[in-house]
């Protein structure tokens, strides 16, 4: 690669002290000899993140006058541009053209891949598998990077247990145990061990803090919650993120204790660095600066100086530390002290991505041929795409099928490449993606297959347009609904067996994407009623970014596989599925409720001082006159082709002193005619304590492998740490008393044995 011209300042940095990047976050002699070199407002333009537009849409607004900005150095990083070239051009003005030669950041939203576009987060998580997921962040960390990217906005650890909010979809789910073990596994696979090796990219966990609680299920909206359920049920994930060394923090939209997060002082100081030892750089999410004045704090010159203060070190595309920090400072409102603590946390975070030693170390023009779509990588995503479906039902065992079978494969996604990657895949491109018609036809190639599209996603125009605004996911066709129907009913009749492909386009879940009605669209709901009254086999292959209500479908004698939306190689996976070559293992992240009145709903509800006795209701209990309490579907449940039995519960000691550990094992068998997988899962319950318990707890898990009628004893191990919560003071404590362990395949499992810590 070409050398370039230093400062002569920064060439002596590079010689005297050279370039070690780690995770260590001691102070950085090279920044702290720079910053004496600053002017004001060249630290004030490091605190600036800005995207340029004609790129990755992640946001309502443009800046502009970038080329000029990075020229007088008002610029610390950009993002929504991707590309060796251009990013070289950026790159330049930076290096070549200001006085410091500060090199800027590239960030970009590589949320679950890049250019190979994995399942998205909610159905990545459904495998259980953290080696997987943290393979699948170091592939995306690999093809990023040799596009020039060196900082991702991801992981996203926000707990949802509302599916109502469209970004559940991003997430892993509704448990902080789970949450946790998957958020370190992604930050781990971005940075890997050393940042400045230029296929490892600086890590962003986001959105701290809360925001999968939004009120209503409504993306943006405000959030209210006491901090006992803050640091017990929402923080955990983001704490761990910090605890795997991220690099980077991002703030959310909502506010905390009626601040905004990205002006809360106790968020961003208190919290996040003074308790959790933060030592990174925090990042607002998109113009949420700016969005503190519809919040009613202030002009943007308050809301700014607020944002600073609190914590903040850049702001996102506002540029309102840009535009008012100066004045601020003038008028005594900030300190340049501020300033200089947010410019060198930015510092910091370049100069162990090597960037000081190397401007264009991410900038390898050779790259992308070699590292982008790698066969190896769509490998791995055809993988990850069939361990994060989960089988719902198999009526009849229909499932799996002959490869040899006449199928009608009937369905608005049963041959449409546009919703394949789902939700935030901006760096993807569906055409490159498997369609489930091309999946069955690649893994069943005996098969005879006749499709017919069925029904629309959605009949209503209205909703078709707010559902394209990234392009056609909700086509409406130029076909009646009658007639399309009739084809489908016509291909149902001369095959063996139906498989509908149904569920919601990609981009009806995601930002901006709320729902108040989880079913399945109307126009897909009578194209399933009508297929079922054919009485042919039947098989839902379902699609969504989110639980849904399908409790008709549900009853429906037909099975039902939830997919997600599967990403790139989303059609050779379904097809894997479909036909036996995998035995689906996912087992759900996110409960399923009956109805959306039912939300939130989640497993480790607290039981409350007046619960019912059974499933029947009962007047003064706490129950719905209209539906049972239990969800539709619990959380970690998930059905195979095999089927496995839980016996022999043993636990090692009754009684556990303050500090031990204690062991639980399980005898697994597989008695069924397929070889397959199961999540052995661990549920907890403190019986009594000084603050009122949830019903249980995730606190374990271990994904085993058996072969049909192989048995395996499983061991997990309860830690101290897992016994313990945050009490009514936020002190982290284990009481003493009676603890129930809960072994078995999801949720509602009835194995349990007890202990008592002294």
């Amino acid at each position: 690669m070409k050398h370039y011209k230093y400062t002569p300042l920064l060439l002596w940095i590079l010689v005297v002290f050279g370039n070690s990047p780690s995770h260590a976050q001691e102070t950085i002699p090279q920044v702290e000899e720079l910053l004496q070199q600053m002017t004001l407002e060249e630290k004030i333009g490091q605190l600036n993140l800005l995207t340029p537009g004609g790129g990755i849409a992640t946001g309502s607004v443009v800046s502009k006058n970038v080329e000029t900005k990075i020229k007088a150095g008002q610029v610390g990083g950009l993002f929504g541009v991707a590309g060796p070239e251009k990013m070289k051009m950026a790159q330049d003005l930076a290096v070549k053209e200001t006085r410091l030669k500060i090199p800027l950041l590239f960030g970009s939203d590589v949320i679950h891949g890049y250019k190979t576009t994995f399942p998205i987060p909610l159905g990545l998580s459904c495998s259980w598998d953290t080696m997987l997921i943290k393979k699948t962040a170091r592939i995306a960390a690999i093809e990023a990077t040799a596009d020039g990217i060196n900082w991702n906005f991801s992981p996203m650890v926000d707990i949802a247990r509302d599916p109502r909010w469209g970004r559940i979809a991003e997430g892993a789910g509704e448990d902080p145990y789970l949450g946790s073990a998957i958020a370190k596994a992604m930050v781990e696979g971005y940075q890997g061990t050393d940042l400045a090796d230029p296929k490892t990219m600086l890590a962003c966990v986001k959105h701290l803090a809360l925001y999968g609680a939004s009120e209503a299920g409504r993306d943006y909206n405000s959030v209210d919650m006491g901090k006992v359920k803050m640091f017990n049920q929402y923080l955990p994930p983001y704490h761990a993120a910090i605890a795997a060394g991220v690099g980077s923090v991002m703030t959310s939209f909502n506010d905390i204790d009626g601040v905004p997060a990205s002006g809360n002082t106790w968020l961003l100081t208190s919290l996040l660095r003074e308790r959790w030892g933060f030592k990174g750089f925090v990042v607002s999410d998109y113009t949420s600066v700016n969005e503190m004045v519809a919040h009613g704090l202030g002009d943007l010159q308050a809301v700014s100086a607020l944002a600073l203060k609190a914590g903040l070190d850049m702001d996102m595309v506002g540029e309102g530390f840009l535009t008012t920090l100066k004045p601020s400072i003038e008028e005594g409102k900030v300190s340049e002290v501020e300033i200089t603590r947010a410019c060198r946390s930015i510092l910091e975070a370049k100069y162990r991505l090597g960037l000081f030693q190397d401007p264009y170390r991410y900038i390898d023009p050779e790259r992308p041929d070699k590292d982008i779509l790698h066969k190896e990588h769509r490998k791995i995503a055809r993988e990850a795409a069939a361990r994060s479906i989960v089988l719902l039902k198999n009526h009849d065992q229909v499932l799996p099928l002959q490869k040899n079978a006449e199928i009608a494969l009937i369905g608005p996604l049963a041959d449409n490449k546009n919703n394949m990657l789902g939700t935030w895949a901006p760096t993807g491109n569906p055409q490159w993606s498997v369609p489930v018609l091309e999946g069955f036809k690649n893994v069943a190639p005996n098969a005879t297959i006749h499709y017919a599209k069925g029904a629309n996603i959605t009949n209503d125009v209205q909703l078709a347009k707010k559902i394209n605004v990234f392009g056609p996911r909700a086509e409406i066709d130029e076909r009646s609904p009658e007639t399309m129907l009739k084809e489908a009913l016509e291909v149902a009749e001369k095959s063996d067996v139906v498989i509908a492909v149904v569920g919601e386009a990609s981009e009806m879940s995601g930002e901006s994407a709320s729902r108040t009605d989880l079913s399945i669209p109307e126009s897909q709901k009578k194209l399933i009623q009508a297929l079922v009254k054919t009485g042919k086999p039947m098989v839902l292959v379902l699609m969504s970014g989110r639980p849904l209500t399908i409790p008709e479908e549900l009853a429906l004698p037909g099975s039902i596989l939830q997919t997600w939306h599967p990403g790139i190689e989303a059609g050779n996976a379904i097809a894997d599925v479909v036909f036996g070559a995998y035995n689906p293992s996912g087992k759900l992240t996110a409960s399923w409720p009956r109805s959306v009145g039912q939300v939130p709903i989640y497993h480790s509800m607290k039981v409350t001082g007046r619960p019912p006795e059974n499933a029947a209701f009962q007047k003064f209990k706490s129950n719905y006159l209209d539906t049972p309490n239990a969800p539709l579907l619990p959380f970690g449940y998930g059905l195979s082709y095999t089927t496995f039995e839980y016996s022999n519960l043993v636990i090692d000691k009754k009684t556990v002193t303050q500090g031990e550990s204690v062991t639980i094992s399980i005898n697994v068998k597989n008695s069924g005619s397929f070889d397959g997988e199961e999540v052995v899962q661990l549920y907890l319950r403190d019986v009594v304590r000084s603050i009122t318990p949830p019903s249980k707890t995730l606190k374990g898990f271990r994904k085993v492998f058996l072969k049909k009628g192989e048995t395996r004893t499983v061991q997990l191990t309860l830690h101290p740490d897992d016994l313990k919560f945050y009490n009514s003071q936020l002190e982290f404590v284990s009481e003493p008393g009676v603890f129930e362990v809960y072994v078995g395949t999801d949720s509602d499992t009835k194995n349990k044995v007890t202990f008592s810590l002294k």
